[in-house]
This record gives structure tokens, sequence and C-alpha cells, in this order.
């Protein structure tokens, strides 16, 4: 009779705790919750370059998506329009993948683009409605972060670099632009 009123006790417990979940608030564990401080990076974006070392103005899109059931965040990009010097890839594509070696783990990311470029990030949400890929530092070539932050419905986005022994991270390319 106890172990039957305890069972009771346990399934009406249970069935609470799914009562308490949304869309909003996501099973501990499940894959949503595992996104859920990088889901504001979800759709397409407009992007217009604000500022480069570059010296490359330009517009295009990126869209970030879940792929491979939900494990991957992957961000694919497109140019529409750009000017820059003769030696700039004004066509330039990559991709970022995002994802978690296992559930427990921070995210990694992985960064592949037209030029051979291949770039391993540690991922941190600072903040929500933030995102940060830093790169591992070297004594022999840049550090690299990639910054992502929604500000008022517009996304601000930073690619930097940080040169051996130099203290602070310098930007190469800021864009901005709103969800499409």
């Amino acid at each position: 009779m106890l172990l039957s009123n305890i069972a009771r006790v346990a399934v009406v417990l249970w069935c609470l705790s799914l009562y308490g979940q949304t869309a909003e608030s996501p099973a501990p564990g499940s894959i949503e919750a595992a996104w859920k401080p990088l889901r504001f990076l979800i759709g397409t974006w407009e992007a217009k370059v604000i500022s480069g070392a570059a010296a490359a103005a330009g517009v295009g899109t990126y869209t970030f998506q879940l792929e491979l059931g939900g494990h991957i965040l992957a961000r694919h990009s497109a140019t529409l329009d750009c000017k820059g010097p003769d030696n700039f890839n004004c066509q330039h594509t990559d991709l970022l993948y995002i994802y978690r070696e296992s559930p427990a783990q921070s995210p990694q990311a992985i960064y592949f683009d037209d030029e051979g470029h291949v770039i391993h990030y540690e991922v941190t949400t600072p903040a929500p409605g933030t995102v940060v890929l830093v790169s591992a530092s070297s004594a022999s070539g840049p550090q690299y972060r990639l910054v992502y932050e929604l500000k008022e419905g517009v996304m601000q986005g930073k690619f930097q670099l940080r040169m051996p022994g130099q203290s602070r991270f310098a930007s190469y390319l800021e864009w901005s632009g709103r969800k499409k």
C-alpha cells in the first residue's frame, strides 16, 4: 500500500513537471535546452558591412538553422553585392558549424571558407542575446574572435583578430542587419 502511494505521488510530480514546460522552457537535457542560449541566432539575417580593415563594402545574408536532427547549429552565408580591392574575395562563402561533443559539454564551433581557412572556436554566451566564439591563441598566427549581439531586433556582428604579442582584439570586419 505504501509503495503504491509513493508511485502515485511520483507520477503526479512527474506530470506536474511536464505541465510547467513550454516552448520557452524545454526539458532539461533535451536538444532544445542545449540550444536555448543560441536560439536568438536562428533565422535568415541581412548583413551590411559597417566597417572593416579589408576596405570592402558589401551586403549579404546569412542563415542559422538547426541541422542533423537538431544536433548542429549551422550558419551558411551568401554575398549579394560587394565592392572591394582587386585582391579582396567579394564572392566569399563560408560555413560555420556549432556543436557539442556531448550534451554536458560547452558548445564548440568549426569554420570553413572558400579560401581554405579552417578555424576551431570555443563558444560562450556571456549574456542573453550574445554569443562569442574565440579560437585558441597561437604564437605563430592570429587568434580569432567572432561576436554576435542582438540589440533591439538588429544583429551586430564582428570578426576580430589579435596578433601574437598584442593584448587586444582589433576588428577586421563589422556588420549589422535585421532578420528577414
